[in-house]
């Protein structure tokens, strides 16, 4: 029995050896040829393609005069193909390799801009949930991307848009701060609530959250007694936003406003 199944692994070693060899698509092509390849299909969406031919092209030819820009093709690459984690990661690569690259600064604009496009999921898409809702670690991640873009190149084409985006995750940042702290006050966890609230108001001052996280702090530090404090919450809010929608319908009640409002949340 074992002589007869050595026999017929034999053969079929012998009948692979007979069979001709398949040839890769890619063998032979030149730099020019992957680049423009790679061109072609990210042209028309054929992301896993793309990457393969800008792969093969930074294997063979490193030194070439394409590689460079394979590298940084591939990055863009990765972000329209949904691979947010090697994007990132060929954008570290990048600027590790090329820091003095003349498009450094668009590696850094394309990782800020990756962070910032982080797919929510199935379940984020379904609900619609806010980026104030969402774990702020992308969030963060991007902001940093952008303001080394800023700091950096503040003559860059890319800067007027990191600037604006920095502007819209301060607020979605201070959000989430304001998002779990109304989480705490819900839950009774009053001094986890006044510090989250505290948070937003020293790290994003300039964010609209700030108001509402504000009045957590006064409801907050009313909830456990603290009244200095809470007196203090009250005069900076009156003081930096005479108009809030908190203050309406105090006027002429004998409990104080904060009182009026009950359970906010």
């Amino acid at each position: 029995m074992k002589r007869s199944l050595a026999v017929i692994l034999a053969l079929l070693l012998c009948a692979c050896g007979l069979l001709p060899e398949v040839k890769e698509e890619t063998a032979g092509w030149s730099a020019d040829k992957l680049y423009a390849e790679a061109k072609d299909e990210i042209a028309k969406g054929g992301y896993a393609n793309a990457i393969k031919y800008l792969e093969k092209l930074e294997a063979r030819y490193p030194y070439g005069r394409y590689a460079q820009q394979a590298q940084i093709e591939i990055a863009y690459v990765y972000f329209k193909d949904g691979d947010h984690a090697s994007a990132v990661a060929a954008c570290d690569r990048f600027i590790k390799l090329h820091p003095n690259h003349p498009n450094v600064d668009y590696i850094y604009y394309l990782k800020g801009l990756v962070n910032f496009n982080e797919d929510l999921g199935l379940l984020g898409k379904v609900s619609k949930q806010d980026l104030s809702e969402r774990d702020p670690k992308a969030a963060r991640d991007s902001f940093d991307a952008f303001k080394e873009l800023v700091t950096r190149y503040p003559d860059s084409k890319y800067t007027p848009d990191g600037i604006a985006r920095m502007k819209y995750l301060v607020n979605a940042l201070a959000s989430h701060e304001v998002h779990v702290a109304r989480y705490y006050m819900k839950r009774g966890a009053y001094v986890a609530a006044a510090n989250r609230a505290q948070y937003a108001l020293l790290n994003y001052a300039q964010a609209p959250a700030v108001e509402e996280a504000l009045f957590v702090m006064v409801k907050a530090y009313d909830a456990m007694g603290m009244s200095d404090l809470r007196d203090d919450a009250d005069r900076v809010m009156r003081k930096n936003f005479p108009d809030s929608a908190y203050f309406k319908g105090a006027a002429g009640k004998k409990d104080p406003w904060w009182m009026l409002w009950g359970n906010a949340w």
